[in-house]
């Protein structure tokens, strides 16, 4: 009997111990917590358990993050910035022999925010020779530099709070992007330097020498701060450009350029203290002046413009799928690298004379007087030359939707023949008996642009017996080469060599012609 008693009490102390057991696992529970390299870490129970499922999402709209396991590390597939918030939520399979007791899954969820790396030193002062030492808040473990653009990514192994770089040159800037993790990405931060040494200097961003656009902004950091390097004072930029200094930080300030910007073809110059140093800049009298180049306009842009807006006998044409969004800063890129399209004619009968004189890519007799045409309806110097005046006039009469409402007109004057053909818009408006000169003062033959265009005027000069001439009230004069002009004249008789190389024409005809020859308008002189 007492036998029976202690195998009872055996079987009860075993019961109550496999009791505990299964309670003391069932009370034990997974977790999910942050990682020092991946993105998460799952803590699995004492019981085991499997990774069933894990979700990822980020953002305020909740974009799921694929995401791969590592053994019982979560790790992202793609990056992710560094400051973001994500959102995990796992679940975890228990093993059958304790799931009656702890229930079949566990859910769990961990929200975060993806650490961020901090650099300390913005503006490093270095002696000669010695590296670029950036010292971070924290360990990084990846680092991308770079003076602009894309920038290059390396891992930094093992991790560490100091990355030592070397240096390209005495002083300068570098954008400097750390992440903590080696899959996080982060926002790029401006690191200057500067080569030890009394006085202040400056570094500028882009470098002076560096090609701008009209929209550039130049950033300026100084050595010491803004107040102590300049006080009050803001530099000077020429060209005079719309535009306003902006202090960013305690050591930089940046220009950025409004409207229509710097111009294009221009040379920027800004012009510091004498007691400050642009580092990289050109020495100048009364400072050190950083010199930027603006591309010109490109030849083909040019053309484009000019048919567009009517000043040029052809249509142009965006490729399917592109287009120039009508602001000036588009307008102004589209001018340094012209968008993709064709140019047809936009007239039947075009004569062969202009066929010759067409080349897209190429500036010509007939690229000049569109330019002259243009020129003279803006209120412009009528030069024939595209220089900023006129492509800031170019763009904006493009935005405004201006366009030329003259037509285009072809004159042609044949030597051989004493003939004058007037060609506009696609027709022959008409032909007429012309004199030409003489041969002791012949009409130059080639092709001009009008360039002086009166309705009556006063001419006057010197016979080729050395005798003078003064001969008011000329009507309808269109000068197109030095003295030449077309105008009206009276003779008595037309058709023969009698000027002293004008092309005369009866007045009745001559004011025919006259306002169909605007300034810009091309005056073809052949012999034959």
């Amino acid at each position: 009997m007492r036998r029976l008693y202690v195998i009872g009490a055996l079987i009860v102390l075993v019961l109550a111990g496999l009791g505990g057991a299964a309670i003391a696992l069932g009370s034990s529970r997974a977790s999910l917590v942050t990682d020092s390299s991946a993105l998460a870490r799952v803590n699995l129970p004492l019981g085991g358990g499997r990774i069933e499922s894990v979700s990822v999402v980020t953002g305020s709209i909740a974009s799921a993050v694929p995401v791969t396991l590592r053994g019982h590390q979560i790790w992202p597939v793609h990056t992710i910035p560094s400051g973001r918030q994500v959102s995990i939520e796992v679940v975890i399979r228990r093993p059958s022999w304790i799931s009656w007791l702890t229930g079949k899954t566990e859910r769990l969820r961990l929200t975060l925010r993806t650490p961020t790396a901090h650099l300390l030193g913005h503006f490093l002062t270095l002696g000669s020779g010695a590296p670029l030492r950036l010292q971070f808040g924290e360990t990084v473990a990846a680092i991308s530099y770079g003076s602009g653009g894309a920038l290059r990514r390396h891992a930094v192994t093992p991790p560490t709070d100091v990355v030592t770089l070397d240096r390209t040159a005495p002083a300068g800037s570098m954008w400097i992007a750390a992440a903590q993790r080696s899959w996080e990405t982060s926002s790029p931060t401006l690191v200057t330097w500067f080569p030890a040494g009394a006085g202040a200097s400056a570094v500028a961003n882009p470098a002076p020498g560096t090609t701008i656009g009209p929209g550039t902004p130049i950033t300026l950091t100084f050595s010491k701060s803004v107040q102590q390097a300049l006080g009050r004072f803001r530099p000077p930029v020429l060209p005079i450009t719309p535009g306003s200094w902006h202090q960013t930080s305690t050591h930089t300030i940046v220009f950025r350029p409004e409207g229509y910007g710097y111009g294009l073809g221009a040379t920027v110059t800004i012009g510091l203290p004498s007691g400050v140093r642009l580092l990289g800049g050109q020495q100048a009298s009364g400072g050190d002046p950083g010199r930027w180049p603006v591309p010109p306009g490109s030849i083909v842009r040019l053309h484009q413009l000019l048919a567009m807006l009517g000043y040029l006998p052809l249509h142009f044409t965006y490729n399917p799928g592109v287009s120039v969004p009508l602001t000036p800063k588009a307008q102004e890129t589209a001018a340094a690298m012209p968008p993709a399209g064709s140019f047809s004619w936009a007239y039947p009968g075009v004569p062969d004379a202009l066929h010759q004189f067409w080349n897209p890519s190429a500036a010509g007799v007939m690229t000049r007087g569109a330019i002259m045409a243009f020129q003279n309806d803006h209120g412009l110097g009528t030069d024939g030359v595209a220089g900023q005046d006129v492509w800031r006039a170019l763009i904006k009469a493009v935005l405004n939707g201006g366009g030329s409402h003259s037509g285009y007109t072809f004159v042609t004057v044949t030597e051989s023949t004493q003939r004058l053909a007037l060609w506009h818009d696609g027709q022959v408006v008409l032909t007429t008996p012309v004199n030409t000169g003489i041969a002791s003062a012949p009409t130059a033959t080639g092709t001009y642009p009008v360039f002086l265009h009166i309705s009556s005027g006063t001419m006057s000069g010197t016979n080729p017996d050395g005798s003078h001439y003064h001969d008011p009230g000329i009507p309808w004069i269109s000068y197109f080469n030095g003295g030449d002009a077309l105008h009206g004249f009276i003779r008595a008789s037309y058709g023969s060599p009698q000027s002293l190389g004008c092309v005369e024409m009866p007045f009745s005809t001559a004011g025919k012609v006259w306002p169909y020859t605007p300034i810009g308008t091309l005056v073809h002189v052949t012999a034959s």
